[in-house]
Formats: structure tokens, sequence, C-alpha cells
């Protein structure tokens, strides 16, 4: 099973502010649907909150440290990182893909395999931040660049990180 990370992060490593993204970039929203769709989604309880509602055609692995946590039905709830990889490796699932937040990124980093990183030219304010890529175990291996447009306010780029 591969385990993927998936996040748009800003040069200064912040991904969100009060628990929300911090840019418009719609290039990114259509990516990360086309990457997730019919996948496994592992990602905090405040991440999952923050979305509204499951989001379609996804199954959905929340971690909580609240023990009276219900996930919506055909979702699962999880009380570490390590228990939603297990319960996925049982399933004996292809991928799974981490979408955050902040301390989720920092448990499952070691864990991964693939980083999707979209890096966005931009500077901001935030209080959620990505963790600093250690380069002797991750390779960029693909790198596409995009200027800024009407629907996306910030350059950026879809990177693609293997480990070594």
């Amino acid at each position: 099973m591969k385990i993927i990370l998936l996040v748009a992060k800003a040069s200064n490593h912040v991904i969100g502010k009060d628990n929300q993204l911090i840019w418009k970039l719609s290039a990114d929203l259509r990516r990360f649907k086309h990457l997730t769709t019919g996948h496994y989604l592992l990602m905090g309880r405040k991440t999952f909150e923050s979305l509204g509602r499951p989001l379609p055609n996804r199954t959905h692995l929340i971690i909580t440290r609240n023990p009276a946590f219900v996930a919506p039905e055909g979702h699962h709830a999880f009380h570490s990182v390590e228990e939603a990889i297990i319960f996925c490796t049982k399933l004996q699932l292809d991928k799974v893909f981490v979408i955050g937040g902040g301390e989720i990124y920092k448990e499952a980093l070691p864990l991964c395999d693939i980083l999707e990183i979209t890096e966005v030219a931009a500077i901001p304010e935030g209080d959620t931040f990505f963790p600093e890529l250690d380069f002797s175990i991750w390779k960029e291996k693909e790198r596409e660049e995009f200027s800024a447009d009407e629907t996306n306010d910030y350059p950026y780029a879809f990177v693609t990180y293997e480990k070594r």
C-alpha cells in the first residue's frame, strides 16, 4: 500500500489559518479531487470538521482523541495514525491519502511513500504549518509550474516527491 501525503503549502510552510485554507487555487482543488476520488482519506478531526461534510466518493479516516466522536456512516474514526494505517493494510488498499492537518502531517510524514505538494508562491500569515522536509530522505520526481490567473491567486507548482 502506498501512503501518499497531499498538501498545499506556502513558501513559509503555512498551510492554514483558523482551520481554513488561506488562498483560492482552483487548480489545486481540481487536482485534489482528481487524485483522491475513489480512495481513502486520512485526516484529523478538525480537518474533517472544516470540510463541512464527507467528500463524495471518498472514505474518510478521522483521527481524534475524543472517545465520544462518532464518524458518519461509511467512514471511520481512529485514535492514532498507526491504527488507521493498520486498518488500511488489513483492507489491502492500493493507496491512502493523508490530507492534514498540521499534527497529522507531522505524525504521518515518516510513514509516507509519496508526497504530492502544491508549492504556493506566497508568504501568508497562518497558524498551521507543514514540517520541513529532509531532502536526504525525499527526492523530487516531478514538477509542473503555473502562473497566477483569474482562478488561482498565486503562482504555484505541483511537485511530487518520492522517498529515497
